[in-house]
């Protein structure tokens, strides 16, 4: 009797090791699909990206700091072009800096915005209506859903190269 309650003290002591995983584990089962995709997608632009820039225009409409009197920042850049859409992907070049910018422009004109980085995931969507002189921000559920499209698109284009 004595050995079967040491038994269930050592089980009981053991059992949460068995079932917790160790804390690196812990961190890395909790990366989403997302950050996964967006390494994939940058590491690609870095090696493969043709050398490029963002805008102030642009950087400014979405948050990403610049210095001053810096009319534009480096990136690395992809685009592609469908029956209907002209898709833009570009990457800091700057390690210093953390965005990924992901444009898409519509046969109709429009041009959706995606700004995210590897570790925030999206940070900023929206919507640029040139022939209405617009630039609406994207509702959070419509905008994680056009964003999971887009990445889905650049992981296809990158497993077709």
């Amino acid at each position: 009797m004595r050995l079967a309650g040491t038994f269930f003290v050592v089980a009981a002591l053991l059992l949460p090791a068995v079932h917790a995983a160790p804390p690196a584990l812990q961190a890395r089962s909790a990366v989403s699909p997302e950050t996964v995709q967006l390494r994939s997608i940058g590491g690609w632009l870095k090696r493969h990206g043709a050398d490029g820039y963002v805008g102030a225009d642009v950087a400014d409409a979405m948050g990403i700091a610049r210095g001053e009197g810096q009319d534009a920042l480096d990136a690395k850049q992809r685009g592609f072009r469908t029956a209907d859409v002209l898709r833009i992907a570009q990457i800091s070049a700057d390690e210093r800096r953390d965005f990924m910018l992901f444009m898409a422009q519509q046969d109709d004109g429009q041009v959706f915005f995606y700004l995210a980085s590897v570790r925030d995931g999206l940070k900023k969507a929206f919507v640029s209506i040139p022939s209405r002189d617009l630039v609406v921000p994207l509702e959070r559920a419509e905008a994680e859903a056009n964003f999971r499209r887009e990445l889905l698109y650049w992981e296809d284009r990158i497993a077709a190269r």
